[in-house]
């Protein structure tokens, strides 16, 4: 039975096919869960119903491993040039049908329609990026030690790969995860986000009409199953590879299920990104990008500024531009013109923003602008919000808020502000704004972060190498490198060369 939504925004999108309710996609076919059972999914900004979503269970999902495991020796046997082809077809899908896709992004993740464009075209881009991969993917050939051997290596797809993705952008986390694992050679199950499915199966319904051989794609949805799901991807030794992006917390768990049978790993887990402002910065262009990092997708980006260090010869001058900044963004519905920022995904998040600006206060620091809730828009609105004076014992110091909350911490010199900037556990992102070129060398080497970024705030790429340190977790998505973690190298030698040229 096909939900119909109850949205007072709902969009019309231009090709409706792409709107799947209670289905999941699972060897080249649409079908229900097993159960018969659905989830509901709700439009985070008004609270109304978007449609319900097959509540996939163990045996659906242990049901789509044994596809992406039947159709693995025939993907894996094309040609890099062949996979190649289909990965760019749905590019080019991903690339026609991009408002549609942004549409669903921002009814169900609730971004401004804007920022949702540039995810769509973001998403789209990594399957362009790792077309152009799949055929030149190199060994190498090694001198050997011994006379008369010949030692060779060649690239081979490690197997069937579970997926996990996060809510924040539903698009481009499946995308920066697919396009790298199909353009090695391997097939994929994904278990796409409960809050955010319906971007998943569109991106699924694209793979369909861009020829993705049957069972190389599957997508699983759930809600209420998550754990039970994840865990089956973690635990099946059918599955090779596991790639998760989400909180520490639940990488750390998934890593200890998934020991048990040794599988390849990447996990791009949270962070805690310090933001750093020296005295020599352009102060300008300093503000507008700890806007972009921190605010970006009201601030539930796992590379947002959280922690904004600004030296004291600019601290109050930086303050001031900023604050100012703030004040003109408009808080609304995606869809509604002019608007620059959404609510958060769920009542949860509102609270750990609500209980990080509290506590703030509570130690002294000083609201320039902000922190209440917003519900004459909705339950899931905070007020963008700036905060002053900020010290290390508060919990934005230690904790992600993963929310439209600035920090600004002063410090005095360049060691002062490496060492707090360092004192967390995570290592995932870090940004620095200087004009001294030998400072930007040193900072940069110093900084215990996967990523930094100088006189910039924004990072992503299809061509940068994403990932994190520390338990921000291990290994890396998009550029060169993003392949060769769907990859296992093997070795050949070969023996008995040593014979002399035959007269």
């Amino acid at each position: 039975m096909v939900a119909r939504s109850a949205s007072t925004m709902a969009p019309k999108l231009k090709n409706p096919s792409l709107l799947k309710h209670d289905v999941c996609y699972i060897d080249g076919e649409w079908k229900g869960a097993r159960s018969g059972k659905t989830f509901k999914v709700n439009d985070p900004c008004s609270g109304d119903l978007i449609g319900t979503c097959a509540e996939c269970d163990v045996e659906d999902t242990k049901i789509a491993i044994r596809a992406a495991a039947d159709a693995f020796p025939g993907f894996r046997s094309k040609t890099g040039r062949e996979r190649a082809r289909i990965l760019r077809k749905w590019y080019e899908l991903m690339v026609e049908n991009s408002e549609d896709i942004a549409k669903l992004i921002t009814w169900e993740n609730g971004k401004p329609f804007a920022d949702a464009k540039g995810e769509a075209a973001y998403a789209a881009s990594f399957f362009e990026w790792f077309g152009e991969e799949a055929p030149r993917s190199y060994g190498d050939t090694i001198p050997a030690t011994i006379p008369g051997n010949r030692v060779w290596t060649i690239k081979e797809p490690v197997g069937v790969c579970g997926l996990i993705t996060p809510w924040n952008f539903p698009a481009a986390m499946i995308t920066r995860k697919v396009g790298p694992a199909l353009a090695a050679g391997c097939t994929v199950v994904c278990k796409a986000p409960g809050e955010t499915p319906y971007t998943a199966l569109a991106i699924a319904e694209l793979a369909h009409r861009a020829g993705v051989p049957k069972g190389v794609v599957n997508i699983v949805t759930t809600l209420e199953n998550t754990a039970k799901v994840g865990e089956v991807l973690t635990t099946d030794p059918t599955v090779k590879k596991l790639s998760f992006t989400g909180s520490t917390a639940v990488g750390k768990l998934l890593t200890k299920q998934s020991s048990s049978t040794l599988k390849k790993l990447s996990m791009e887990l949270g962070g805690n990104a310090p933001f750093i402002v020296f005295d020599d910065a352009d102060i300008d262009a300093a503000v507008a990008g700890a806007i972009a990092s921190k605010f970006r997708s009201s601030g539930q980006t796992c590379v947002c500024a959280n922690r904004i260090y600004v030296q004291e010869g600019i601290y109050d001058e930086f303050a001031r531009r900023f604050t100012e900044k703030v004040a003109a963004f408009h808080v609304g519905h995606g869809f509604k013109d002019g608007t620059t920022h959404g609510p958060l995904i769920h009542g949860r998040a509102v609270a750990k923003v609500e209980a990080h600006v509290k506590d703030a206060q509570s130690k002294g620091g000083k609201l320039l602008i902000g922190g209440q809730k917003m519900p004459e828009l909705g339950s899931n609105f905070f007020q963008p919000t700036v905060i002053r004076d900020a010290t290390p014992d508060m919990a934005i110091a230690t904790e992600e808020t993963f929310g439209p909350v600035a920090a600004l911490f002063p410090f005095k010199t360049e060691k002062d502000v490496v060492d707090m900037a360092n004192r967390a556990e995570v290592g995932l992102a870090g940004y620095f704004f200087s004009r001294d070129l030998q400072r930007v060398h040193r900072v940069a080497e110093a900084l215990e972060v996967g990523m930094v970024g100088v006189n910039t705030g924004i990072l992503s790429d299809p061509a940068s190498p994403f990932g994190g340190v520390k338990e921000s977790g291990f290994g890396r998505e998009g550029s060169k490198y993003g392949i060769a973690e769907y990859q296992i190298t093997k070795m050949i030698t070969f023996g008995g060369m040593g014979q002399p040229l035959q007269s």
